[in-house]
């Protein structure tokens, strides 16, 4: 999915961008390591979003004061900017929810509800995080129709030797871009193709790619993409569904209330235009202008160069960490840096992934313990939890030489 780089982009200035993230400076001698959960938040955001509560603050879209055209301007104008982030060329297919996880349901609650039932199937992948595999689950128990999974090879690569077969007959397919565990990128555009001459739309969870890596969803092909703010230097409380505007038309309102509809009589309501009509309520307006204050951070950064620099800082740890540690550590994913993303999932002797996180934080290493939301996963790489390592653009090589340094000093602690 991630195309090769033909000409090596500018490398980037990591100590002048770690000046652009208070925490950084407020948390000396920090070692964040955790981004995949959520990246830290430069000033450019928190200005952004200052400004609008000091300046523009008030709701949206119906109020004909300067103040609230303002407001309504500075949500719109941040919808523009996220749809040609992504590549969309209409902006009323841009939704902005709570959080990718809400983008998610919306899709299997609207769409699913309104086209799956039972002799349908939905196929989902073994790389998929919890927020694509519940919703279709518990709607699978109301309405009867199939779960199919694609499995993995030995690298955590998508087996698709039996592609074909698994979807047909399939209505969605729910596709992570990247796997938030090993950093697996998966073959979009393949699976996209394969599911549109079975009849299939796409579903891509985006969450782990949008913020390292330009997208653009109509030369993916697919018919839904869901992100969130949080993981791309933006704000939390705020997600994208992006979708198909023909999809986005023919699917019920998710959420009813203020703000979605056109027209409520006692006898029932007709909704408005997308995309009010999945954004019941006061939407999260300055949530939106720190998304768009972080696209605009990172597109000046540049995302080829974003991605570029994540790939040598992958190279690196798969490197140092093996020399180090040899046999000692085992490291979950494709070996080759060029198929996976800044995420790194490991496991050192027999040490919890746990106690290994606290040992690292005695030492201000910041990594995520636990099963990542991902069990299914877990299950196949034959383990609870894994230890889970993940850069950005404020990381360089020390950061990974100072997570070789605790590592190391953890095997001494639990060797005592």
């Amino acid at each position: 999915m991630v195309e090769s780089i033909e000409t090596e982009p500018v490398p980037l200035d990591v100590a002048s961008i770690r000046k652009d993230f208070p925490i950084l400076t407020n948390r000396e001698g920090l070692v964040f390591l955790d981004s995949a959960a959520s990246s830290q938040k430069p000033t450019q955001v928190l200005d952004a979003m200052r400004h609008y509560y000091e300046f523009d603050h008030a709701n949206v879209h119906r109020a004909a004061y300067d103040l609230a055209e303002a407001a309504t301007n500075a949500l719109e104008g941040a919808r523009r900017t996220v749809a040609r982030f992504i590549g969309a060329d209409d902006q009323s297919e841009v939704v902005f929810t709570k959080n990718a996880t809400e983008s998610i349901n919306l899709v299997a609650r609207s769409w699913g509800a309104a086209n799956l039932g039972p002799g349908d199937a939905v196929v989902l992948t073994h790389l998929e995080h919890h927020a694509d595999i519940v919703p279709w689950q518990q709607l699978a128990e109301e309405r009867g129709f199939e779960i199919r999974w694609i499995p993995l090879t030995a690298d955590t690569q998508l087996d698709l030797t039996d592609l074909d077969r698994t979807l047909d007959g399939a209505k969605l397919v729910g596709l992570t871009a990247m796997s938030n565990v090993t950093g697996t990128f998966t073959p979009v555009q393949r699976i996209v193709d394969a599911a549109h001459g079975a009849g299939a739309v796409v579903l891509l969870d985006a969450c782990q790619y949008v913020p390292h890596a330009a997208t653009d969803v109509g030369a993916l092909g697919v018919d839904f993409a869901a992100f969130s703010a949080h993981k791309m230097c933006g704000p939390t409380g705020i997600g994208v569904l992006w979708g198909r505007r023909d999809l986005l038309d023919s699917m019920p309102p998710f959420l009813g209330g203020g703000g979605m509809i056109l027209d409520v009589r006692t006898d029932g309501f007709v909704p408005a235009e997308l995309p009010a009509k999945f954004e019941a309520g006061t939407p999260p307006i300055a949530e939106a202008v720190g998304l768009a204050a972080a696209i605009e951070y990172l597109e000046d950064i540049g995302l080829d160069r974003i991605r570029a620099h994540e790939a040598r800082l992958t190279a690196y740890a798969l490197r140092s960490l093996t020399e180090r540690f040899g046999d000692e550590i085992t490291i979950h994913g494709p070996s080759e840096p060029d198929q996976r993303g800044g995420v790194m999932s490991f496991a050192y002797r027999d040490i919890h992934p746990h106690d290994l996180s606290q040992v690292l934080n005695s030492h201000r290493v910041c990594i995520r313990p636990g099963h990542h939301c991902a069990k299914p996963l877990m299950r196949c790489l034959g383990v609870g939890a894994t230890s889970r390592a993940s850069w950005y653009i404020y990381n360089d090589t020390e950061d990974i030489d100072a997570l070789a340094d605790a590592i190391g000093e953890s095997g001494d602690f639990f060797t005592i």
